[in-house]
């Protein structure tokens, strides 16, 4: 079963959307983007797909700049190295939609800051290295900071902390350090 999940999501984030069929290219990914991360003795590996908001979404505009954004829809593979503080490793699919802010340069080159708050969906409980979250599904808020080339190459770094918000205890919660390279196609 969770092969069949996997192999869904990275259909869909590799561009066969939907709306794609319909011969709507509108619909289709702005950009792609690849990350890894570590922290609380996790490793993740994520793909994503970006849709951004478009000219009428910008701002505070002003010297240049603005605030923006874009969807970012992904998948995540967490391997955890302490399952239930053993030598043991858990291993869980994260599925995942966060809106993203991006106060950036109006070229959209340059360096940048961005945010975001999204939900997730991880198919398993969290429970690694004395840290475990209660619920399968969690919030996953992030700050980043990056630069985009002229040839539109994104790199960044982004802090990014998984918790369920309260909904029901114990939430740890979970931090990662994550770099990330992004690129329209």
């Amino acid at each position: 079963m969770k092969l069949k999940s996997i192999a869904a999501a990275l259909l869909l984030l590799v561009g066969v959307p939907a709306a794609s069929f319909a011969g709507d290219a509108s619909f289709a990914p702005d950009s792609y983007s690849a990350e890894v991360g570590t922290g609380n003795s996790t490793q993740i590996a994520r793909v994503g797909a970006q849709w951004k908001w478009g000219q009428n979404w910008r701002w505070w505009e002003s010297n240049g700049t603005h605030i923006g954004g874009y969807w970012d829809a992904s998948y995540a593979y967490w391997r955890g190295n302490r399952f239930n503080n053993t030598d043991a490793s858990q291993h869980i699919n994260d599925f995942g939609i966060t809106p993203v802010f991006r106060f950036q340069r109006d070229s959209l080159t340059g360096p940048y800051a961005e945010a975001g708050v999204g939900a997730h969906y991880l198919d398993d409980l969290y429970s690694n290295a004395g840290r475990r979250l209660s619920t399968r599904f969690e919030f996953g808020d992030h700050i980043g900071f990056g630069y985009v080339f002229q040839n539109k190459l994104d790199l960044g770094i982004r802090l990014q902390h998984f918790s369920n918000g309260g909904i029901k205890e114990p939430n740890n919660g979970v931090n990662y350090a994550v770099l990330r390279v992004a690129y329209p196609f």
